[in-house]
């Protein structure tokens, strides 16, 4: 962990404190292993995927945030904010960023606000999965983490606008495993007689273009056929749905996907329709289709314009390990370790895993 914060001001009244290069919400596109929380002053933010380090903060209103940057930073970097021209020595030459010493005055309390943060990443984009075999968090229990949180980092959040985030609800009741899954995913589905599949392939998803519940996390959670029958080709998409989800789901949550062929310019819209717990659609194959598609699967109106390398396959794959390793400690929780204390949530994940 570092002994220093970098403190600097960035425009009036603005001020950054950051360990390093770490992500803000001054970035343009934040990355999906972001977590952000908002807090009286301005909002604090980490990378999940690193380990547990000062956040970086972003502050509008200094007087708001000072109780809890001399508990989150310590004595020096809450004198920088209060008396700069005191406490921040001169910057390098052509340079107006200072080092200042980080000591927080409440580690405790500097790692609840981590989790908080954390659990409420977790509610977006956990990559729950039952072809991966990584169970989804129980809604019940992850409000439930979430609720103990703010309580214990009240003096943190008070003020703030919003804390809590609308996650859609998961419906319960489906009980497919994930062998089963393994074993299907990819394979053709079946076809009538006459037809000639032309080919056929799986993928993964953008996990920013759908909210939580929807769909499978996992990278063969996408399959699709190019076929063709009576003089015609077509393209069938089959999407896993997330683990528990069954039943009606709303027609504005309800999926779509693009197929694009060898020319990208001409691409197929398909609607997904919930077949038990599969998202399944057809369409007119697009031109240069007969060598193999492209699926995208999205949401009308959720995710916005995105910038594709801060949620690709990397760093899915790095998420998905996060919480393989996550459920593979709260399994076996270390009692003398607060630093990072696993969620009820995750606890509850873990100890249901061996069912899933």
């Amino acid at each position: 962990m570092p002994d220093s914060v970098t403190v600097r001001a960035v425009a009036g009244d603005l001020w950054v404190i950051t360990p390093g290069d770490a992500p803000s919400v001054l970035d343009d596109d934040p990355g999906i292993d972001v977590a952000v929380l908002e807090v009286a002053g301005g909002h604090l933010s980490w990378s999940v995927l690193t380990e547990p380090a000062p956040p970086t903060a972003v502050i509008d209103d200094v007087t708001s945030a000072q109780d809890w940057v001399w508990a989150l930073y310590g004595e020096a970097v809450a004198l920088a904010l209060a008396e700069p021209a005191v406490a921040l020595a001169p910057a390098e030459p052509g340079g107006s960023v200072h080092e200042v010493e980080y000591r927080p005055a409440r580690p405790r309390l500097a790692a609840n606000v981590r989790r908080l943060a954390f659990a409420l990443w977790a509610a977006r984009w956990w990559p729950a999965s039952t072809i991966d075999a990584i169970p989804a968090l129980d809604d019940a229990l992850l409000d439930r983490d979430i609720a103990g949180l703010v309580d214990d980092c009240e003096s943190v959040v008070a003020g703030a606008d919003a804390v809590l985030m609308a996650v859609p609800p998961r419906s319960a009741g489906n009980s497919a495993r994930a062998e089963d899954y393994a074993l299907a995913a990819g394979t053709a589905t079946a076809v009538r007689a006459g037809t000639l599949v032309l080919a056929r392939g799986t993928g993964g998803t953008d996990w920013r273009r759908c909210p939580p519940g929807l769909i499978d996390a996992s990278e063969r959670a996408v399959s699709w056929e190019v076929q063709r029958v009576a003089g015609t080709t077509s393209v069938r998409v089959a999407v896993v749905g997330a683990p528990n989800l069954a039943g009606a789901v709303a027609t504005h949550l309800r999926p779509r996907a693009t197929v694009a062929g060898a020319d990208p310019v001409h691409t197929a819209d398909v609607e997904l329709h919930l077949i038990g717990d599969t998202w399944v659609g057809d369409t007119d194959a697009p031109p240069g289709s007969e060598q193999g598609v492209t699926v995208n699967v999205y949401l009308p109106g959720f995710g916005g314009n995105l910038h594709p390398a801060l949620g690709g396959r990397d760093v899915r794959d790095r998420i998905r390990d996060l919480a393989r390793q996550r459920l593979q400690r709260a399994a076996a929780p270390d009692s003398d370790d607060d630093s990072d204390v696993p969620l009820l949530a995750e606890i509850d994940a873990a100890a249901s895993e061996s069912d899933f």
